[in-house]
């Protein structure tokens, strides 16, 4: 999955430092595609060097290189760096430079969407302690994570397998973010019930994973079918839902969503 990168160290612990020569900048245009040279297989992003100074917060850093990101919108492309949709780069290079871009995403979306105080409308500035943004009037404002369900149910030998109805256009799983005063578990059963109007039973927690794309963290649930299995599809969406057994499942491309490795998991019969 895309937090797989051993022996790579992530680490995202604070620090309040501005960038040095051979630190890494990440910026993103005005649509949220990120400014990158792809080469040998994986991604070169832009040394602090290349200018943006200003406007720029530390992120994390992978193993000895760390990275700082530029909090605004940048338009220029230059020496063989083009902006990229975080779609487009999904399985054409490793895991590593992927989690660097999906959670810099994730952090410049949550700047650029916070920038005015939700008390008191006045401009919020960087906290110097810790990951957050800071009011005047008191008002602290921590970054958004929004939990959200991958749910993989069985059926005997075969397993529930779905196709969005817009956006990602390869084989997925039952998902949902979970709402306001509810548990993972219920989450479950609510969308299995919304998406394919089937029950279930035995839920069980298999494995998490972030998710910067979507400013999520994905939490992963096997379970079972529980009684009627006729799938009744929610065409709002999905616009496919069927029971395949372990050898019709087709993969997605790539190995860096907890859905494929859950799929995988089904299709050579591990779970």
């Amino acid at each position: 999955m895309i937090q797989d990168i051993n022996p790579s160290i992530f680490n995202n612990s604070f620090k309040n430092c501005r960038p040095a020569d051979g630190d890494l900048i990440l910026q993103f245009d005005k649509n949220g595609k990120i400014l990158v040279k792809p080469e040998n297989g994986g991604l070169v992003f832009p040394l602090a060097e290349f200018g943006h100074s200003e406007q720029v917060i530390y992120l994390f850093s992978l193993d000895e290189r760390r990275y700082f990101l530029f909090v605004g919108v940048c338009e220029t492309e230059h020496d063989g760096y083009t902006f990229q949709s975080l779609r487009e780069l999904r399985g054409s290079c490793c895991n590593a430079d992927l989690l660097v871009a999906f959670t810099a995403y994730h952090l410049w979306r949550w700047y650029m969407d916070n920038r005015f105080c939700g008390r008191c409308a006045k401009p919020l500035s960087f906290s110097e302690s810790e990951r957050a943004l800071v009011c005047e009037c008191g008002n602290t404002v921590y970054p958004r994570i929004n939990p959200a369900v991958i749910v993989a149910v069985t059926n005997g030998d075969s397993l529930l397998v779905t196709r969005y109805r817009n956006g990602y256009n390869h084989n997925a799983l039952i998902a949902g973010f979970t709402e306001i005063g509810e548990t993972f578990e219920q989450t479950v059963s609510r969308e299995v019930m919304e998406e394919a109007g089937i029950k279930v039973k035995n839920i069980r927690y298999y494995k998490s994973q972030p998710w910067g794309i979507a400013q999520d963290i994905l939490v992963g649930y096997f379970c079972d079918v529980d009684g009627d299995d006729t799938i009744r599809m929610d065409e709002n969406e999905l616009k496919s839902a069927q029971w395949l057994k372990r050898g019709e499942i087709e993969l997605q491309p790539g190995n860096i969503s907890l859905t494929n490795e859950m799929m995988k998991l089904f299709k050579d019969s591990e779970i």
